[in-house]
């Protein structure tokens, strides 16, 4: 399986913005490469063949006319099965959306159109996007394109597996407690999830609001900084999106690290895989002898971050997925009286994971219940907050591992719940704060698998992080190196 992509998305943008690339033969191939490769990794659940080669053929002709299509002109790009696409069925990976063709598109899709994009398919994930592994998804597991034994992560890991394998140069995913960044590590891309309010969700599938957020998944932090580019910045349409500009990302990647505070995060490297923390330690050492002053530093109140999360995401997602009730839309199943129809089709349409949080959160959310347990995840989140406001007065930026450890085998965490949700431990406390963090590969585990370092930053520190992550990439260990 390829090791990405074999043109970067500036490179493909360039070449056909410049006339010497055409876009269709741009598409052609990447649907060749899918066709060819995504049987055996199943990252796509529909790919649009004829609507991207008319989209392609639409760049093409902007081109000769003199026109400029945009900053992603040409680039095939895949969008997770949660993000609104006008008239092609967006499943979320559930049959409760069977049948589903959205009457309008997510504004991140209409920006990605008018930025030149090709939209090729939409990929797998788990189930309304709760999962750490892309395998409660009901068209089956994704593989993971560096050994198909072992898991993509989750839960866009549809979409890492896509750029992962070559298939295209561009995804987007969502990232509400880590889906973005840890499918990233264990596929050995770059991922990373913006400040929240940042990217509109108009037109996401809801799963938590408060913590949901789209981003980037590419081959490199550049391809990564571009995407950002074109889906950042605000939208009417979406109630929390924040109304200030959005600094210009690219410009600064090859600025350095010189002078820069990296706060090494005991919390993001105790206790992980040892393995897993000597390629953090590894990455901290090289922003040190790039000039940034690195120094150890503990949060401590990350570590209530997982079980807070655990508490606030499936109470929002037991309102948010209230909707589905076989009544307006997708799969519905007769039965004699509403009651009981709205029973059967939720039974036969939610599978077991999204059951298991949906019950989670009616009872967090229940009278008698209500302050002991969402009250007090709220007030856990607080802490989180505030321990990372005294780390921000230190650092510019923190660095940690992205998971505990390399991709686990297809099945292995499946029956046990509280062994997948500790995939998301590093990645977590970032969505409860809001704020930005990216992956960035960074050589292999003692397995041969890829390992991913985090870099996290404050509220609307999008361009250190950035910056900080070209820096690691630049030094990054070879990908199989020990």
């Amino acid at each position: 399986m390829s090791a990405g992509p074999s043109r970067t998305a500036r490179q493909i943008a360039e070449g056909v913005r410049s006339g010497q690339l055409p876009a269709r033969a741009v598409v052609d191939e990447a649907l060749a490469a899918i066709a060819a490769g995504d049987g055996q990794v199943r990252s796509f659940v529909s790919v649009q063949a004829d609507v991207a080669r008319e989209q392609a053929e639409a760049v093409d002709r902007a081109v000769s006319t003199g026109a400029d299509p945009g900053p992603l002109a040409g680039v095939p790009v895949a969008l997770k099965d949660n993000l609104c696409t006008r008239g092609i069925p967006t499943t979320c990976g559930s049959r409760i959306l069977e049948g589903w063709r959205p009457p309008y598109d997510a504004t991140v899709v209409t920006r990605l159109r008018e930025a030149g994009a090709v939209l090729v398919g939409k990929t797998n994930m788990d189930e309304f996007a709760m999962g750490s592994s892309t395998e409660s998804s009901c068209f089956g597991p994704t593989r993971n394109p560096r050994d198909a034994t072992k898991v993509p992560g989750g839960s866009s890991g549809g979409s890492a597996a896509a750029v992962a394998a070559g298939f295209v140069p561009l995804a987007l995913g969502s990232d509400t407690g880590g889906s973005i960044r840890q499918p990233a590590a264990l596929c050995g891309v770059v991922g990373m999830k913006p400040t929240y309010g940042l990217v509109s969700r108009y037109g996401l599938v809801a799963f938590a609001s408060s913590l949901d957020q789209i981003g980037p998944f590419s081959s490199t932090v550049e391809d990564a900084a571009l995407l950002f580019g074109v889906i950042a910045g605000h939208d009417p349409a979406d109630s929390t999106s924040l109304p200030q500009p959005v600094d210009d990302v690219v410009a600064g990647l090859r600025a350095g690290v010189a002078g820069l505070r990296v706060g090494l995060c005991r919390e993001l490297v105790d206790d992980v895989a040892p393995d897993v923390a000597a390629r953090v330690h590894q990455a901290a050492a090289i922003l040190g002898a790039g000039g940034a002053v690195v120094e150890e530093v503990s949060v401590p109140e990350l570590r209530l971050g997982l079980s807070a999360y655990y508490l606030i995401a499936p109470a929002e997602a037991s309102s948010n997925l209230a909707r589905y009730d076989g009544v307006r839309y997708g799969l519905r199943v007769d039965a004699p009286d509403v009651a009981a129809m709205n029973t059967a089709t939720r039974t036969a349409g939610f599978g077991d994971e999204v059951k298991r949080r949906i019950m989670l959160g009616t009872y967090a959310l229940s009278a008698g219940y209500y302050d002991a347990y969402y009250g007090q995840a709220q007030r856990a989140r607080t802490l989180v907050v505030r321990g990372f406001a005294r780390a921000y007065e230190r650092f510019d930026v923190l660095v940690g591992s992205t998971t505990p450890t390399t991709a686990f085998a297809l099945g292995e965490k499946v029956d046990d719940p509280l062994a997948m949700y500790m995939s998301d431990v590093c990645t977590i406390p970032s969505n409860l704060a809001g704020h930005p963090a990216i992956s960035v590969p960074f050589g292999t585990g003692t397995d041969g698998l890829p390992v991913g370092v985090q870099v996290l930053a404050p509220a609307l520190g999008e361009a250190v992080l950035f910056r900080v992550a070209a820096a690691l990439e630049a030094a990054a260990p070879a990908s199989g190196a020990r």
